[in-house]
């Protein structure tokens, strides 16, 4: 995928609600939902190493776009983890992204 400085991504941070229950298959759920959206647009993620929640940079036609995308992961519309979200301008790229 090509992108150029000035181009938008979105980046989801999630934070772990430590009220609830996280079992196995909720994760299973919420990497099977990602996957998903992984397989139709530009997509990194991952959760933090020390930290109970993770990071996702994904593209989005718009923010309604990106807010929809994380409302439909499981995780989040149980309410195991919430979310913010960031509309990202590309400002520097290596120049192996412009290739």
């Amino acid at each position: 995928m090509k992108m150029d400085k000035g181009d938008k991504l979105f980046v989801r941070i999630d934070y772990r609600n430590n009220d609830k229950n996280f079992e196995d298959e909720d994760f299973k759920k919420h990497l099977d939902y990602l996957r998903g959206v992984a397989s139709e647009r530009y997509f990194i993620g991952g959760g933090f190493e020390h930290e109970k929640g993770g990071m996702i940079i994904f593209e989005a036609k718009d923010m309604d776009e990106a807010k929809e995308i994380a409302e439909n992961d499981p995780i989040i519309n149980r309410g195991l983890f919430t979310c913010k979200i960031y509309e990202w301008n590309l400002l520097l790229l290596s120049e192996e992204m412009n290739n």
